[in-house]
């Protein structure tokens, strides 16, 4: 188990484990980020990371990405 910063590009990974307070984890969670869910790290610009997830591109930071455990 991981944080999805440390994913590598266009590789599936399943979501293990979703930390932080229960705001952040609510907040993951309504983008679509769920325990068992799929994510994939598209590409990386700056400090946030761009990933699909549920059929979605979303961009989130680096920080809300270590807080997802894959």
């Amino acid at each position: 188990m991981m944080p999805l910063t440390f994913a590598d590009v266009e590789e599936d990974n399943i979501i293990k484990r979703i930390g932080g307070t229960p705001e952040v984890k609510k907040h993951l969670e309504n983008l679509g980020f769920v325990v068992g869910g799929n994510v994939k790290v598209v590409n990386r610009m700056g400090n946030n990371i761009i990933v699909n997830v549920k059929e979605a591109r979303i961009a989130i930071s680096e920080g809300m990405a270590n807080k997802i455990m894959v």
